[in-house]
């Protein structure tokens, strides 16, 4: 398949340009023609070889969150304004500056000229567009309302962004303070704890088990540096892969669920996503199971996800889908419970997740902005335990040469 960059003029005297990709000059012809337009000059582009830095750039490169979200609005403001679908999406692609999202959205122009469906050739990049985005497309296309699929896909994906990001700023804080600590205090064993030490070997003082055991490590540090930070790095390593098992993700959910101070914010932070995406899903005329099966992937941690799984069977069953939250109150609040029942009753049930999710979401934004001052006291005593650690076990030898002079 050859790409070809063009001008065309439309009935109504409108020209525009567009790209696409085609065998030839012909088969480009009579996609344009197609499109209600008149080929007015055509070049068809260089094509970049795997050894060329664009190839590169567009396969390697990943397609950030906001940019996803970027996609959807725009595409759905381009239907909105009577754009056509493939003349859209050749607009978004000559305006992204992702080279990623760049080619796959080539791609989709491509497979839509060809009379594929948006969500079918969606799918086939599970990488760029996620499960939600394709069966909310796929909802718009059979209901006829794509713009407000689009559009709705958005609100939902800026949400789920927003309230990632409002968690990860509430976390920079204390991780940007351990780490300061961490390094400081390697600093500590590498340049002066060595000439504490000679000075205790010169004078023969008798050394307490606790600064014995500083002065180990030090040597340690000094002596094997490199062994010592490629232990780090493999443990490191270690443990990011040990994570990535089923095993491993089961253990960092069941850690993240029992920290007191995190595990509260983990429930409420997984309740808003459920709501938030059943709610989209909903509305946007999905069924229920369908949007059960999606709200899995979206919700991170295991043990909600087997709730979600238990829900799902209930539906098929006959039971309300109100039954599992509601066994579930150790995981979701019970609040989810009871007003997904309530809108079960009353027939609102689209309504109710809306409510939810705004509730949940509010919540966590006010837990998050508080984090950082109810983390601070506990990060000061663990801080100030350390140092105090520290300090004792060089001084208190220092005192005592002073008493035996």
């Amino acid at each position: 398949m050859a790409r070809f960059s063009y001008t065309a003029e439309k009935s109504d005297g409108e020209v525009y340009k567009g790209t696409a990709q085609a065998r030839d000059r012909f088969e480009l012809y009579e996609i344009v023609r197609h499109e209600g337009g008149r080929i007015l000059a055509v070049d068809e582009e260089k094509r970049h070889g795997v050894f060329s830095l664009q190839y590169w750039n567009s396969k390697i490169t990943t397609v950030p969150e906001y940019e996803k979200i970027l996609f959807s609005r725009n595409l759905g403001a381009m239907l909105s304004a009577g754009l056509s679908l493939a003349r859209a999406l050749a607009v978004i692609e000559r305006q992204t500056k992702n080279p990623r999202l760049g080619s796959v959205v080539a791609e989709l122009s491509g497979a839509v000229r060809r009379g594929e469906t948006l969500h079918s050739a969606a799918a086939k990049f599970p990488h760029v567009f996620s499960k939600l985005f394709v069966a909310m497309v796929r909802a718009g296309e059979e209901g006829g309302e794509m713009p407000q699929a689009l559009v709705v896909t958005s609100d939902q994906m800026e949400r789920m962004y927003v309230l990632k990001k409002k968690i990860r700023g509430a976390m920079l804080y204390p991780i940007i303070i351990v780490c300061a600590i961490l390094g400081i205090g390697t600093f500590m064993m590498i340049n002066v704890v060595p000439t504490l030490a000679s000075t205790f070997k010169e004078m023969g003082a008798q050394l307490p088990a606790s600064t014995r055991a500083i002065i180990a490590v030090s040597n340690f540090l000094v002596e094997y540096t490199i062994l010592a930070f490629s232990i780090l790095i493999i443990g490191v390593g270690g443990i990011y892969t040990a994570l990535r098992t089923e095993a491993g993700g089961r253990a960092k959910d069941f850690v993240f669920l029992h920290i007191p101070i995190i595990g509260p914010i983990v429930k409420e932070v997984n309740a808003a996503r459920t709501a938030r995406t059943l709610a989209s899903l909903l509305s946007s005329g999905v069924d229920v199971v369908t949007s059960l099966e999606i709200v899995q992937d979206v919700v991170q941690n295991h043990y909600f996800k087997k709730v979600i799984g238990q829900a799902k069977e209930n539906i098929s069953k006959g039971e309300p889908l109100s039954s599992a939250f509601v066994r579930a109150e150790h995981l979701y609040p019970a609040f989810v419970g009871e007003m997904i029942a309530v809108g079960e009753e009353t027939g609102q049930l689209t309504e109710m997740m809306k409510k939810l999710a705004v509730f949940y979401e509010d919540e966590v934004d006010r837990k998050t902005k508080d984090m950082s001052t109810i983390i601070e006291p506990f990060l000061m005593l663990a801080i100030g335990a350390a140092v105090g650690f520290f300090a004792v076990a060089m001084i208190s030898p220092i005192y005592q040469l002073s008493d035996n002079i």
